[in-house]
């Protein structure tokens, strides 16, 4: 969809547009007939259970179920204290993924401040999804060869380093540049993150487990366009909140050397061999 989108944008009077304008609305509603049309196999061929209750009690319901996930989020923060080196992992990924998804976020509105061309800033934007997947393998097979914490260092360097670039970065190359650094990053530095917290806790606690991991991340989220925000605020410039995006990736890296991983992965058994016992 997005190397489509990108060829209407870049030649819009070729594929029938009357302008560039006309051409980005296009990919909006080509966008939404996506998502309609591949929607239809969910809602058509995967069951759902019929549901309880009545018109008279839906409120009722509706706040029953949201203190329920309040409690529920409460409860599995209290079990996840239990597992030290978890909860360490799940803080020092909340804190330097944040960096990782401001990058991502900024990226674009940084290209068009020192002057990147539209048609460039998504050609760009569609060359990290290429860069990705390979690396993403490659990061996997790196972490079988040195360890699944070295390979997240890695990552988190590049991320260092596309903090400096993006600082001194004035010319259209340099932003491809920038590109595929992120590209060969994103995938290794959040995929591995999510392997080894998974190492960390028992099995049978996962889901719970990982949905806290998943609240966490999107309330962490606001640290970073923030710092970013007050940084562009106070020095009118993208450059300066994007070179102190890094203070997450040392934050986070830091944070991640104290963890004990074969403390944790041991704990993490022998509450398993705990439960089989049971």
């Amino acid at each position: 969809v997005l190397a489509l989108n990108l060829l209407w944008i870049s030649n819009p009077q070729a594929w029938g547009f009357a302008d560039g304008g006309a051409a980005v609305r296009g990919s909006f509603a080509f966008a939404a007939l996506w998502w309609a049309l591949f929607s239809i196999p969910l809602f058509r061929n995967v069951p759902e259970p019929p549901a309880s209750g009545n018109g008279n009690g839906e409120r009722r319901s509706v706040f029953a179920a949201t203190m329920g996930t309040v409690k529920s989020l409460r409860d599995t923060f209290h079990h996840l204290k239990r597992y030290r080196e978890a909860l360490l992992m799940m803080v020092a990924f909340l804190i330097y993924n944040d960096g990782v998804n401001t990058v991502i976020r900024v990226g674009a509105t940084y290209g068009t401040e020192i002057g990147v061309p539209q048609s460039r800033l998504l050609l760009a934007i569609l060359a990290i999804q290429f860069i990705g997947l390979p690396f993403a393998y490659f990061y996997s097979h790196l972490a079988a060869r040195i360890g699944t914490r070295k390979a997240i260092y890695l990552a988190l360097a590049t991320y260092l380093c596309i903090c400096g670039v993006g600082f001194v970065m004035t010319e259209t190359w340099q932003f491809f540049l920038l590109a595929g650094l992120i590209g060969s990053a994103q995938g290794g530095a959040q995929a591995l993150s999510r392997s080894l917290f998974a190492s960390l806790i028992p099995k049978e606690k996962s889901s719970e487990f990982f949905g806290f991991y998943g609240v966490g991340d999107r309330f962490a989220g606001i640290m970073g366009p923030a710092l970013f925000w007050v940084a562009v605020t106070v020095t009118g410039s993208s450059r300066a909140g994007l070179l102190g995006l890094g203070v997450f990736f040392v934050t986070g890296a830091y944070l991640l050397s104290r963890v004990d991983v074969e403390g944790g992965r041991a704990l993490a058994v022998d509450q398993i061999l705990a439960l089989a016992r049971r």
